[in-house]
């Protein structure tokens, strides 16, 4: 197990069914729209799925934090697709910075899980990796990460409301 530092891990009980929640993970399209992208392509495991940043269409106060990073380049490796129960990707966390090439980095593993809870879905996002992130960049994109998912656990919850 890593350090503290090195993972991030927020929970969100979702009033909706895991079919529901599933759909908002899994479709790449239906994921951008609460998460805050555009994504040429499917969900597969071991898929490159690129798109740019385009701030979420579920909360106006998020859209503008999201809008100085719009038309970012964006990028995921899919790494597992269970279904109703697992979506896995690799990704460079923070990398908003264009002059600089994040390609010989390690990434970090985003792992969500679903589980059926009295009264809808409990769903787990955990991130780790982060020690493995270069030094004079750790304490920054885990700082950025971790308030991160704690809103994209708010966008999903009302994401899956709305479309309910």
């Amino acid at each position: 197990m890593g350090s503290a530092s090195d993972r991030i891990e927020k929970k969100v009980l979702l009033r909706a069914p895991r079919a529901r929640v599933w759909r908002a993970l899994s479709d790449s399209r239906e994921f951008g729209l609460w998460f805050g992208a555009e994504l040429a392509g499917p969900f597969a495991p071991g898929r490159l799925v690129r798109g740019i940043i385009k701030p979420t269409t579920v909360d106006d106060d998020v859209a503008a934090k999201q809008r100085p990073y719009e038309g970012k380049p964006w990028e995921i490796t899919i790494e597992r697709v269970e279904p109703e129960r697992l979506l896995s990707f690799r990704w460079h966390p923070f990398a908003v910075d264009p002059e600089v090439d994040y390609a010989s980095e390690p990434t970090t593993l985003v792992v969500f899980e679903l589980e059926d809870v009295p009264g809808g879905t409990m769903l787990t996002v955990s991130e780790s990796g982060f020690d493995g992130i270069p030094l004079e960049r750790r304490a920054k994109a885990f700082e950025a990460n971790d308030h991160g998912w704690a809103l994209q656990a708010g966008l999903i919850d009302k994401y899956v409301r709305a479309a309910a």
